[in-house]
């Protein structure tokens, strides 16, 4: 999977993208993440990307900068590929959703916007997808892009050590969408807390019928 990020602060992503599983996925080239400054793409005198909104208060992304960085990856990879903007105001994100973007997604662009907006004329001309992590407003959307990031390369083949994880956890078809059992390990022993004696027999028919009675 291939992925190109259009940023204001690139640098927020260096810690989460040389951690744990995606650090690890980039490691073995099953997830390519290519970072763009969107001030490169400025031709203004300070490089500003931003403007005073029309009719409203506050500051937009302006459409210049954001449709110069989108040509020049189209420019760069010979074709156009899908452009997603995450945004508090647009369908929300699920699991469902997730597993489709995975199998859907080979090569994309994300748009980190700023604020609340980029410039609507950006979203009617290139954009995709609207995508929303829930119904609340970020100041800087590069969170919300790593957790569609974090949601979707989960499903890039031979990522997660054990893929089996992926057909019993939380939401998952197998478990009817519904959130997992509760899980335990040593000590057996906890505060006074027992692990529930059914999971410790091996009886593997038992186990089942207490984590299907258990979801949550």
């Amino acid at each position: 999977m291939k992925i190109h990020i259009i940023t204001i602060f690139p640098e927020s992503f260096t810690s989460y993208l040389d951690s744990s599983i995606i650090w690890k996925a980039r490691e073995k080239w099953l997830l390519n993440i290519s970072l763009y400054k969107l001030n490169d793409f400025s031709d203004k005198k300070f490089k500003h990307v931003d403007d005073k909104a029309f009719g409203t208060h506050g500051q937009v992304i302006s459409p210049e900068p954001l449709s110069k960085a989108i040509n020049h990856i189209f420019d760069k990879v010979c074709k156009k590929i899908p452009v997603i903007y995450m945004t508090p105001s647009w369908k929300l994100l699920n699991q469902k959703k997730v597993e489709t973007f995975s199998k859907k997604l080979d090569e994309f662009i994300i748009i980190c916007g700023h604020y609340e907006w980029i410039d609507q004329r950006i979203i009617d001309l290139y954009v995709d997808y609207e995508i929303s992590i829930w119904k609340y407003v970020l100041t800087s959307w590069e969170l919300a892009n790593m957790i569609f990031i974090d949601s979707i390369a989960r499903f890039i083949p031979e990522v997660l050590w054990n893929p089996l994880s992926l057909e019993e956890e939380s939401f998952s078809k197998k478990l009817n969408g519904k959130k997992e059992f509760p899980h335990y390990t040593r000590p057996r022993n906890f505060e006074w807390l027992e692990v529930p004696k059914v999971l410790l027999n091996w009886n593997h028919k038992e186990i089942d019928n207490w984590k299907k009675n258990n979801l949550k």
